[in-house]
């Protein structure tokens, strides 16, 4: 699906805007990762998903500090959104035996900042405060992970 967004009155022009459909079978998820310099939402339009999300806490080279905050089932029309400030990092494992997720972005939120996703292992070492130190991981070694 490609549409093309009005340009706007005001609102800054280096944002840059992008939406994809995820489609996932039972087991694949959209793999744990943070965002750099971005804000995201999420729409369930089919299926169901076990979603996860964690505050970023502090980051380091090799981890990444994080926290639990939600740990639910996502199903149709239920939604969620992720920011620098809030439930930076996210993951949705497909509970149902297909699933369909509206995924909409914006992202250079602060101009010259790079921006982009940061994946982790989320099963690392548990800290106090129910905080978790999670290793930075590629991309291909989340997918590994956790499909």
């Amino acid at each position: 699906i490609r549409f093309k967004f009005p340009e706007v009155e005001g609102l800054p022009t280096s944002l840059v805007f992008g939406h994809q459909v995820f489609k996932l079978k039972k087991g694949q998820s959209v793999v744990p990762h943070g965002h750099d310099n971005m804000a995201t939402g999420f729409v369930v339009l089919k299926g169901s998903f076990h979603g996860r999300h964690y505050d970023r806490i502090e980051d380091t080279d090799t981890h990444m500090i994080i926290k639990p905050t939600i740990d639910d089932q996502f199903k149709a029309a239920q939604y969620s959104t992720v920011s620098d400030h809030k439930d930076n990092v996210h993951w949705f494992e497909t509970t149902s035996d297909e699933g369909y997720i509206f995924n909409i972005h914006v992202v250079n939120l602060e101009a010259g900042k790079g921006s982009g996703r940061v994946h982790i292992d989320p099963n690392g070492e548990r800290l106090k405060g129910g905080r978790i130190k999670a290793r930075r991981i590629s991309a291909s070694e989340a997918v590994k992970l956790y499909g």
